[in-house]
Order: C-alpha cells, then sequence, then structure tokens
C-alpha cells in the first residue's frame, strides 16, 4: 500500500512487482478544462527496481518502463527522468492521473515536490585573528560531489594549485555552462559543474541568481571549502592578513552539483526535492566517490532516500545534514546507508573579560588583547534614539562622543550579532562585549572589532558591575589551552526512536565555522553554523580515508562514524556514536555491508539487521547480530566491553577475537531489563584493538 501526503512518504508497497501496463486501450484522466487552469504540481513517481548503477537493467529498459506507465496514464513527457540513482520521472500530474498512479502496479513511492531548507545559517561576518594550522595534504584523487547552492570558482580556495596530488581516476562528469559561468571555470580542482532548476522554477528565483552552477548564496562554496578547499590559503580582509585557512581534505577535488536557489523572500530560498534527486542521479553517473547534502527536510524512507540508496549501491559515501530543528522535527536523512551528521558546539575559541581585582567572565570569542574603559550600550544612545535601540547596538544607535575607545557593552537581539560590531566600530569603539538577555547559545563570530560573547548569567553581572564602576578599566583577552567541552547543539535535530536506523550516525562541529563565501556577498570569507558544517567535515574526512587507501564505501561509513568520541551527558539520539575527530580514522576494524544488502533489508521491512555501525532495538528485541572484520594489514587481538547502560544488562559474545587482515567474526548482543514503552536506555560497545585502535558502535534500546 503507498500512502502520500504534502510531499512526505508516509509509506510505500516494499514487494518488487513486475510492471506490465497496456500498450492498447489506455486508461486516459478526464480533465477537460472549463477556463483558466493552474498548472499541476510537480509528482516524484519511483518504480521498484534498482537504477542501472546498481547493476541491473540498463538505461534504455528502465525508459521503456517509464514511458509505459506515463502512456497508461495519459501524461505528458516529464520534467526530470531518472534511470542511474534510481528508476522514475518527476512530472506534472493533474489529480485525476494522480488517482490513476494508485491502480499502476511495479509503483515504489508518490510524492508531492517540495522545497527543503539548506541545513546551515551564513553570517558575512569581519574577519579578524584566524589561527589555524591547516593541514596540507590529504584526499589526492577523491571527487567530493557537492549538491548545495553551487561553488564560486574565483575563491582561491579553489585556486589550481601545485601539490594537488594524483587526478581521480573515474570521474566522467561534464562542465556545464550558463550565466557567468564558462568551461574555464572548471579545473582540476573543481572537476565538474551541473545545475538543476526545472524543479525550484527560474521564473521563481531571485534576480541577483544565476542560471548556472555560480553560487549565488554563499552556502554551497562554504561547504565545498570546508571539506576540500586548499591548504594554506591566505585570509585577507579589509586589506589585513587574517591568517590562514585550509580544508579538512585539501588535495580532493570538488564536483558542484547546483540545485538549491535563493529566492526574492530569503525565507523562500531552498532545494526543490526534483532537483536534488536529479543531482543525485547526475552525481552517480559522474561516478563521484563522497556525496555531500548539507540540506534537511522529508521524512522516512522518501525519493531522495530511495536516491541515495541508489548511490551507496554504486559505492558512493553518502554524507547528509541532520538538519537544526531540534523539537519540530527528526534527524533528516533516515535511510541506514547515509551517514547523517548532526552538529556540536562548545568547541569554540573562547575569550576572557577580566575586572580590575581579579575577577573575570568567560564566553565565545577570538579577541586580541585590549584594555580600556567599559560603556554600557543603552547609556551611549545617539540624539534621538531610544536606550532599547542603542542597548541593542543597532546602526547609528550609538553616541560617538561616549563610544570612542571604549569597550561597548552590547545586547543581544534586533538585529545580526556581527552587525552590532560593526555598529560599534563606525562609532569609533575599541571593542564590544555581547551579552545575552535569557538563556541561549554563545558564539565565536568574526567581528569587526574585538569581541567577546557572554551568557545571560554573566552577562547580568557583567553589566551591573560595569554601571556601578563607570571609570573602570576592562582587560580582553584571548583563552588559550583547551578550547571547551563539546556538547550537541539544542538546535540540532535528533534521532526518531521508532525510525529504521538510529540517527544521527555522528556529530561534528557546526558553530561559527570559517568557510569560503563568493566576492558577490561583499567578502570573500565568513562563518557559517548549523549541521551543513558538520556535514562537510564528515566529507571532507570520508575524502581523507579514500585517499589513504581504496575502500569500499560501507567501510569507509563505519570507520568514520566509529571513530567518534561520545559526549557526556547527550544520548545516542543526539549525538550517535559521538562528535568526529579532527584528522583521518585510524582503527582497523569496520562493520561492512554488501552493496546488495540495502535494498534487500528495505523490501522486507528488516533494515534493523542491516550489519550496521549502529544498533536500534526495541522492546520487542532482545538480540542483535553483528559482524565485524579486520581492516588493518596485521593480524590483530580485539576486545569489546557493554558501556553507559544505566537499566538494562547488554551482554556480547564473543568478548574477544583474533583476526588476520580481511578475516571477520560475527558477535551477538542480547539485552534484558525492563520493557517499559517509551523508556530509552542507551549506551556503547566498545572494541579496543591490541595495535591501539577503538571502534565504538552506539546502542539505543526504545523500549
Amino acid at each position: 500500500m503507498r500512502a502520500r501526503t504534502g510531499g512526505q512518504i508516509l509509506g510505500c508497497g516494499l514487494l518488487a512487482l513486475a510492471l506490465t501496463l497496456p500498450t492498447t486501450g489506455v486508461a486516459l484522466a478526464d480533465d477537460a478544462p472549463s477556463g483558466p487552469v493552474a498548472t499541476p504540481p510537480l509528482t516524484l513517481v519511483t518504480l521498484h527496481g534498482a537504477g542501472s548503477a546498481a547493476g541491473g537493467k540498463d538505461a534504455a529498459q528502465l525508459l521503456a518502463r517509464q514511458d509505459a506507465l506515463l502512456q497508461a496514464i495519459g501524461a505528458d513527457e516529464p520534467v526530470y527522468r531518472w534511470t542511474t540513482a534510481l528508476n522514475g520521472f518527476a512530472a506534472r500530474l493533474t489529480a485525476s492521473q494522480v488517482s490513476l498512479l494508485d491502480d499502476q502496479p511495479g509503483i515504489a513511492a508518490i510524492e508531492t515536490d517540495q522545497v527543503r531548507p539548506l541545513a546551515g545559517r551564513t553570517s558575512l561576518a569581519a574577519v579578524r585573528g584566524v589561527s589555524t594550522s591547516p593541514r596540507l595534504r590529504g584526499g589526492a584523487g577523491v571527487v567530493i560531489g557537492v549538491v548545495d547552492s553551487g561553488i564560486a570558482p574565483q575563491s582561491p580556495a579553489f585556486a589550481e594549485v601545485p601539490g594537488l596530488g594524483r587526478d581521480p581516476r573515474d570521474f566522467a562528469g561534464a562542465c556545464a555552462e550558463g550565466e557567468g559561468w564558462t568551461g574555464e571555470d572548471c579545473t582540476r580542482k573543481i572537476v565538474g559543474a551541473r545545475w538543476f532548476v526545472d524543479g525550484f522554477g527560474s521564473e521563481l528565483i531571485r534576480s541577483s541568481e544565476s542560471l548556472s552552477p555560480l553560487d549565488a548564496l554563499g552556502h554551497g562554496t562554504q561547504v565545498s571549502s570546508v571539506a576540500a578547499g586548499n591548504a594554506g590559503v591566505s585570509v585577507r580582509v579589509d586589506n589585513r592578513d587574517a591568517g590562514h585557512f585550509g580544508g579538512v581534505a585539501p588535495q580532493a577535488r570538488i564536483a558542484a552539483y547546483k540545485a538549491c536557489w535563493g529566492a526574492p523572500d530569503p525565507s523562500d530560498d531552498g532545494c526543490s526535492t526534483a532537483d536534488v534527486v536529479s543531482a543525485v542521479d547526475a552525481a552517480v553517473a559522474d561516478r563521484v566517490d563522497v556525496l555531500s547534502l548539507a540540506l534537511a527536510g522529508g521524512g522516512g524512507i522518501d525519493t531522495l532516500q530511495r536516491a541515495l540508496l541508489g548511490a551507496a549501491e554504486a559505492d558512493i559515501v553518502v554524507i547528509g545534514a541532520a538538519g537544526n530543528a531540534a523539537g519540530a522535527a527528526y534527524a533528516a536523512h533516515a535511510g541506514p546507508w547515509v551517514t547523517t551528521v548532526g552538529s556540536a558546539v562548545g568547541r569554540m575559541s573562547r575569550g576572557r573579560v577580566s575586572l580590575p581585582g581579579g575577577g573575570s567572565f568567560t564566553g565565545g570569542g577570538r579577541p586580541v588583547r585590549v584594555q580600556g574603559r567599559a560603556v554600557l550600550a543603552q547609556d551611549a544612545a545617539a540624539p534621538g534614539v531610544s536606550r532599547h535601540a542603542a542597548g541593542q547596538c543597532r546602526s547609528g544607535a550609538l553616541d560617538s562622543r561616549q563610544v570612542a575607545g571604549r569597550i561597548v557593552v552590547c545586547r543581544r537581539g534586533g538585529i545580526a550579532r556581527i552587525d552590532k560590531s560593526e555598529s560599534v566600530a563606525q562609532a569609533g569603539g575599541r571593542a564590544m562585549v555581547l551579552v545575552n538577555l535569557r538563556p541561549g547559545s554563545v558564539s565565536a563570530d568574526f567581528h569587526a572589532v574585538p569581541t567577546v560573547h557572554l551568557a545571560a548569567t554573566a552577562g547580568r553581572q557583567l553589566s551591573r558591575w560595569v554601571a556601578r564602576h563607570p571609570r573602570a578599566r576592562l582587560r580582553m583577552s584571548r583563552v588559550t589551552g583547551d578550547p571547551g567541552t563539546r556538547r550537541t547543539a539544542p538546535w540540532s535535530a535528533s534521532g526518531d526512536p521508532r525510525g529504521p536506523a538510529l540517527k544521527p550516525d555522528a556529530v561534528a562541529d557546526g558553530d561559527a565555522v570559517l568557510g569560503a563565501v563568493p566576492d558577490s556577498t561583499g567578502r570573500s570569507w565568513g562563518v557559517f553554523s548549523g549541521s551543513s558544517a558538520a556535514t562537510a567535515h564528515a566529507s571532507g574526512l570520508a575524502a581523507l580515508l579514500l585517499g589513504e587507501r581504496d575502500r569500499p564505501a560501507a567501510v569507509v561509513r563505519s570507520l568514520l562514524v566509529t571513530s567518534a568520541r561520545p559526549i557526556r551527558g547527550a544520548s545516542v539520539l543526539a549525538q550517535g556514536s559521538g562528535a568526529l575527530p579532527g584528522r583521518a580514522p585510524t582503527g582497523h576494524l569496520a562493520l561492512d555491508v554488501a552493496a546488495d544488502a540495502w535494498r534487500r533489508a528495505l523490501r522486507t521491512h528488516r533494515l534493523a539487521d542491516l550489519n550496521a555501525s549502529s544498533i536500534l532495538l526495541s522492546a520487542r528485541q532482545t538480540t542483535a547480530v553483528r559482524t565485524v572484520t579486520n581492516v588493518g594489514p596485521r593480524a590483530e587481538y580485539f576486545s569489546v566491553t557493554a558501556r553507559g547502560f544505566t537499566s538494562h544488562r547488554v551482554t556480547v559474545r564473543p568478548l574477544a577475537v583474533r583476526l588476520a587482515p580481511g578475516q571477520s567474526a560475527r558477535f551477538t548482543i542480547t539485552v534484558s531489563g525492563p520493557t517499559t514503552p517509551g523508556r530509552l536506555d542507551d549506551g556503547e560497545l566498545v572494541w579496543l584493538g591490541a595495535l591501539g585502535g577503538v571502534t565504538r558502535v552506539p546502542v539505543a534500546l526504545t523500549r
């Protein structure tokens, strides 16, 4: 049985039915218009069976099946056809034609097109004092396909520089031309570029957009630069040097698939599912090695997840963003063949505000050392400006006679954080302390003046102190050493306890991450936050693993997520296996999944039985079986322990194995304890290798 609603798949038939459609006596939709008729919505139709990339039928056979189905419902030529990652099409169908689809055999899913949000927020901040030691090598010969808002080829992060290493062997992509983009914009670094707009609608994009792979929003450029930007790139802003930048896998190549667009109203920006699926289909045909999708939305095993299944079957490492709608939606990309990445915060750079006599407050920031008298922004209002507007440091609201040379204490709210520091700079202020008025996160944005961002309690205490000591001098400095304790971001979407797999798979830094932006934005660098930044980091790590050694995509996925370190106090449904490392994982134990196992498990409703690198057990299940493989170069002993469970007894057998290179062993997890519905217990299985590797498998018991 198939069910459809508002662009989201609620369920679908999973039997592999043969499609036998009549060639005569075609059923036609009786939609005889009697006046002006609105354009029918775009409907996405997926047929049973794999696309040509999975080694099944060739494209001609898949197109013949599509033609027979379209003829049976009396439909015109589709807007898009898909034959590589999946077998399906996107067509404008009337209500009667959609009803006729329900009577046709061999259909896996029917879905109304929807616009999905990008999973990040960009700040075009003034960059000051970048302090990084970027990796100089890694990812050579690997192509990361980025499905996003395009790319800005003029950025030095994507220049064709010496030292890129070996060229990709199998990539077969093209460089599509368009407005502001020619074939010369593709280089040894940007090896492919395509764009897809027919789902979103070219008539609905903003005037500053380009019908080409050129990025107008900046999001795709930032994601691409963090994943694979060149190493050692000088960051120069406002005619001053601000340090150096490098992507996670600086030798990796980028193939840009523009499927996300800016609308006249920025709240309407996003990515049509039809465009995204078409981009995925093209990327699989182009034979990318890693596929990055920093966009959220959707639910369950929908059309996009089926396309990503085809990518996984084609031995592509698929990385997707969990999304930023915690409390309103579960983590996106529910398919176990996708590595879904959520956001961690807390590892940001920190700054300190010190008081005379020894007291201090610590918050987010990257300040240089500054000393001076402080003033509350609401006490320094320009003539005719309210204390409320001045307190928020709005543009033109500060009196330069009272602010010049001082450290200005500004209240959060009203305008963007970085616009406040710009207002302070314009009024001649020396530095800014940004204070929250209510509980919330703090950030380490790149500001126009040295800035420390304080939480609400510290901000209230500092503000009261400044009000009582108007002539005292404060000191601001950067905190050295440990950048702070990671925690899951409060806005990072958690996994569905009743979903087909444990999500997210892991988290990565997703707050105030530096990346390149198009020059058209007025700056070359900015920071962005959200699970898009985390996805970019994970995509770069996957490229590092593939650059070191040619491995199956499922092995790369396992090595990646099992290398994470748990975040204390966070449920596995919020963090998966934990926070991803900053360098390529070094473990030798992997949980491999055969390419044909994903679809077989989907067809038989047994996704929980896959050899995935996580375990999600319901009250009806008391055991799970997994297989580990030694992917290292030497024979090694591995031992396992179960940790973190509070109300259940979790045992593993065997407790230790010795595996030669390439050898595998099965182990069984048995759970006993309360079966109270709705109660969550979680923990992890930790495999320790004799040569030092650590492999973590998160477990959620949704009893």
